[in-house]
């Protein structure tokens, strides 16, 4: 081949090998070099630049590494063929920089369900437990963990879930997971994913995009939760229930759904309750309402909570709790599974629960979420008599219903439009339910105290709400 004049600067930062290696596969990617091409010597080159014979082994060798050329021994290098790459507009490179600045939250006031008091966590405590784990030398840590999550934590969310739900289980019956969405689909898998599946209409709305729809069967709820006599006209196997605080009415099953409940799971081998006990933390009126798992004489309950509400959402860290007789199957299904949270997230959370900062915690959350629960129903109260409220015992939301004609889309439109975020019940609904007002949930979690009157003012106002 005739020799390619490079272009290489001396005086640049940029080291000559590097120069040179850029320059000759820009040539064989454009086609000045063509495929089948033998390469000059590394000393002809070397000579025909005035560069070190090193400087063009180097370039040669990356070249090489990257399959642009090929090596014949005693013959030398080759250009390589090279499939051509689909040319992609680089358009982000057209992007002012001014627009690549964080997005700006478009709503002043943000009512959702999910949301919890980022300025009261407790981040010097967590970040001494982070530093402690990561200044000491845990190198065990950088292995894989235990399967159904660290020994340690399971052991903690063992006696949290007896001091504050009453039930009594060991680690061994823990598996912890990023999530509920992660954790569902293994459990109806080792419950069988041919069962039909009862859910709470209006429920919980992530479980029918888990779970097939057509195999998904609503059960309406009422002021005392899932209606069981629906739930035993059904084909279903397997029932999904949030029976402490009812998502998202705030309904508690009753004393009497608890027992017919768990009558119908112990009917035959074959049924389950799955109870996501998800924000049982928080309860404002009476005494905490027992966990079902609790009362389960046969082995029929899944427990099933995770830290969303009280810790902090991006933690992802769920777990469910197995009946002692799904171990074994559960060991045999899942013996590849490997925990899908962070084994330091895991101890710095253990440690976290085992020093008593998780109960210091909750008791001081509970105190904020009730002066925020209590001045958010005392303003719609006080001024706003006709808005109708419900499932405001326990949570992090209530539900409110308005004495208006529009449809519950318009006023999320309306409402949107001056800068407030709102939910309406039918985003929860699975079966289409006609309600006599539109009806809306008010998650008060993540609003600035200060911040709750006036934006029930707003909201009302754009409502015309008097």
């Amino acid at each position: 081949m005739e020799m390619l004049i490079f272009e290489l600067e001396k005086n640049s930062k940029k080291p000559l090998y590097e120069q040179l290696y850029m320059g000759m596969k820009e040539a064989i990617i454009t086609k000045q070099i063509e495929v089948g091409t033998k390469l000059p010597s590394k000393r002809k080159l070397a000579e025909f630049l005035n560069i070190s014979q090193t400087t063009v082994e180097i370039a040669y060798g990356q070249l090489l590494a990257e399959g642009y050329i090929a090596s014949k021994p005693r013959i030398g290098f080759f250009v390589e063929e090279i499939d051509e790459l689909p040319f992609i507009e680089n358009k982000q490179a057209k992007i002012p920089a001014e627009n690549h600045l964080k997005v700006v939250e478009p709503y002043k006031y943000i009512f959702h369900p999910g949301r919890i008091d980022t300025e009261s966590f407790p981040f010097a405590i967590w970040r001494k437990y982070a530093k402690d784990l990561f200044d000491y030398p845990s190198k065990e840590y950088l292995q894989v963990g235990e399967p159904q999550g660290e020994y340690e934590l399971r052991l903690e969310i063992a006696n949290y879930l007896y001091q504050s739900r009453g039930i009594i289980c060991n680690p061994e019956q823990i598996v912890i997971g990023s999530g509920t969405e992660q954790l569902l689909p293994m459990i109806l898998r080792l419950i069988g994913t041919d069962s039909r599946i009862a859910l709470e209409n209006p429920g919980y709305s992530a479980i029918p995009r888990i779970h097939l729809t057509s195999k998904a069967v609503p059960i309406a709820v009422d002021e005392d939760g899932l209606i069981v006599d629906e739930l035993e006209k059904t084909d279903a196997d397997i029932v999904y229930i949030t029976p402490s605080h009812q998502f998202p009415t705030g309904a508690v099953l009753s004393a009497a759904r608890r027992t017919q409940l768990l009558n119908w799971a112990s009917k035959t081998v074959d049924r389950y309750i799955i109870e996501d006990d998800y924000d049982s933390e928080f309860r404002y009126i009476g005494k905490p309402i027992p966990a079902l798992q609790g009362m389960d004489q046969n082995e029929k309950v899944i427990y099933l909570s995770t830290f969303t509400k009280s810790l902090m959402p991006s933690l992802r860290v769920a777990y469910f709790v197995l009946p002692p007789s799904l171990l074994p199957s559960y060991r045999e299904i899942f013996s590849y599974y490997s925990a899908t949270v962070p084994r330091f997230d895991q101890h710095i959370l253990a440690n976290f629960m085992k020093d008593g900062h998780f109960s210091k915690h909750l008791n001081r959350m509970r105190k904020i979420y009730r002066k925020k629960h209590d001045r958010l129903t005392n303003v719609i109260t006080s001024f706003y008599p006709t808005v109708g409220i419900t499932g405001d015992h326990a949570g992090m939301h209530i539900l409110i219903s308005v004495p208006l004609d529009q449809s519950e889309y318009d006023l999320k439109q309306l409402a949107n439009d001056h800068g407030i975020a709102v939910y309406p019940v039918s985003d929860y609904l699975i079966k289409a339910i006609e309600y006599e007002q539109p009806t809306f949930l008010l998650g008060f979690g993540g609003m600035a105290m200060d911040d709750i009157e006036p934006s029930i003012h707003k909201l009302m106002s754009c409502w015309g709400i008097k």
